[in-house]
């Protein structure tokens, strides 16, 4: 028997108790892991176990891809109109609605990011993200294709069957979102599996998909390890499907887990390292509050997180001064005060890579012109930290340290800082500051990326593809185009009675 999650919020931004099981969901129902072991939940204000949740292994996933077959066969798929996909996805949407602030403060507790953030964008996020696609469950359509007067053809977007999805630990709801919406809005089941770090929220929303009335097996939810139930969704013979959001190093291998199996579809968000630009022209105020947005929000654990600042020659004293004084002005601590910007990373194991980044930039000569060290005794809080006087070769330019750790490096003109910005393996997000239109749009074309922001940072809509070129990933999440990746396209050929 699955235990029970019992905890009472008493903090200024909740306050509320809440209860629920903490087992496995498969085919609709919380069942204990096949090998009866249990994974800690740990909170990182204080590196306190919060509770422990049930365990999935590859028995597990096994369990899980039959029941979704199942219902994929029966209950869901093309079984179930896209007009009745719909309303229980609207039904959904209004139970998280119901829920938001006690889904909110699960986040902030098991993350580490803060209440209001969580309250005002993930969760926010993850509901217009759902509402988005159950808009979409009846409008998935083929097309008819002229060929000669004896045939009729045409095209089916059929649903592709059970896909498995593996979502990270620095967004945990609204990547569920993203991964849920498109899925189920074309007709697929789903063997979702949430990291161990953060699952929370995700447990919960399986209580809140019986609630709307989901029938069992089109949405089935396992946290276990990577290299056990995560290998085991990658591998599996019967998931026809993959999608990943996580590091660049984890996708190489779910790609070939994928090939090496049955050549299963994937698609993957990976990692980013992402150029700020901010020419002369710019409006510094504006440019200094997006920079620090773009960096420090959600303490830097951000795929897109702006880490590279460019800053053009002429206004790059001007620009460091205020940054600083900027970064200065960030509070970190409680996720559930008001006033916090920044919480703590969101483990120990994060905590210790961060850091040691940090002591990489030093030893290499880079200058730490504020942070660079922990903050407080408790947690794995550290503070904000913009470094100096470095060099393209350094770590902490060329690698992804999902952190709080930004570099801000001097340009001299629009030539110069394309070159900087594309020599990098990634290609996620970019941002642009000018007050120059023709400059904007130019540097945005030429910059290798995905996502290309101007004036401003971190800006993501439902109905907007995000995905990235290069090493930071294959397909694309969100808006119309995420639709592509749940579906199979066949083509239907009709001779009218002719003969040869």
């Amino acid at each position: 028997m699955p235990s029970t999650f019992t905890h009472e919020f008493n903090t200024s931004a909740f306050k509320a108790k809440v209860s629920f099981s903490t087992g496995l969901f498969i085919n609709g129902q919380f069942l204990d892991g096949s090998d009866n072991t249990t994974i800690d939940v740990i909170n990182p204000t204080n590196g306190k176990v919060v509770t422990s949740v049930s365990e999935g292994t590859a028995k597990d996933v096994d369990l899980a891809v039959d029941a979704a077959h199942t219902a994929f066969d029966t209950t869901w798929g093309l079984h179930a109109p896209g007009a009745q996909r719909s309303i229980l996805m609207s039904k959904l949407v209004a139970l998280m609605e119901k829920n938001a602030d006690e889904l909110a403060a699960l986040e902030a507790l098991d993350n580490g990011k803060t209440f209001n953030w969580a309250r005002n964008v993930d969760v926010a996020g993850a509901i217009d993200c759902i509402r988005y696609y159950a808009g979409w469950a009846d409008k998935v359509t083929g097309q008819v294709q002229e060929t000669t007067e004896d045939k009729l053809t045409y095209t089916r977007h059929e649903p592709i069957g059970v896909v498995g999805q593996i979502i990270p630990w620095n967004f945990p709801l609204l990547m569920m979102a993203w991964k849920l919406g498109p899925a189920l809005a074309c007709g697929n089941t789903i063997v979702l599996k949430p990291s161990e770090f953060t699952p929370l929220t995700a447990i919960r929303m399986c209580h809140l998909i019986n609630e709307a009335g989901f029938p069992p097996g089109v949405v089935n939810v396992l946290t276990g390890y990577g290299h056990t139930a995560g290998n085991a969704i990658s591998s599996h013979m019967k998931v026809e499907k993959v999608a990943f959001t996580g590091s660049t190093l984890v996708g190489r291998k779910i790609m070939e887990a994928a090939a090496r199996s049955n050549l299963k579809n994937v698609t993957l968000e990976l990692g980013g390292k992402s150029p700020n630009i901010i020419f002369e022209d710019a409006d510094i105020e504006q440019a200094v509050n997006w920079a620090a947005f773009g960096i420090f929000w959600n303490h830097g654990q951000t795929c897109c997180a702006g880490s590279r600042i460019y800053v053009q020659e002429g206004i790059y004293d001007e620009f460091l001064k205020r940054f600083t004084e900027k970064t200065r002005s960030l509070k970190v601590g409680d996720p559930f005060a008001p006033d916090t910007f920044q919480g703590p990373q969101v483990s120990e194991v994060q905590f210790n890579r961060i850091m040691s980044y940090i002591e990489s930039g030093k030893a290499a000569g880079a200058k730490v012109e504020i942070g660079g060290e922990r903050h407080g005794t408790e947690g794995y809080f550290i503070k904000p930290t913009i470094f100096t006087n470095v060099d393209p070769s350094m770590k902490i330019v060329q690698e992804e340290i999902f952190g709080p750790v930004g570099v801000v490096i001097k340009f001299k003109d629009e030539d110069d800082v394309i070159k900087q910005a594309n020599d990098t393996v990634y290609g996620l997000a970019a941002a642009v500051f000018t007050q120059n239109l023709n400059r904007a749009i130019n540097t945005a074309h030429r910059l290798k990326a995905g996502t290309a922001w101007i004036n401003c940072v971190n800006s993501l809509h439902s109905n907007v593809p995000f995905g990235g070129f290069k090493q930071s990933g294959i397909g694309r999440e969100l808006g119309e185009y995420a639709l592509s990746n749940y579906t199979a396209v066949k083509a239907v050929h009709i001779n009218l009675g002719h003969r040869m």
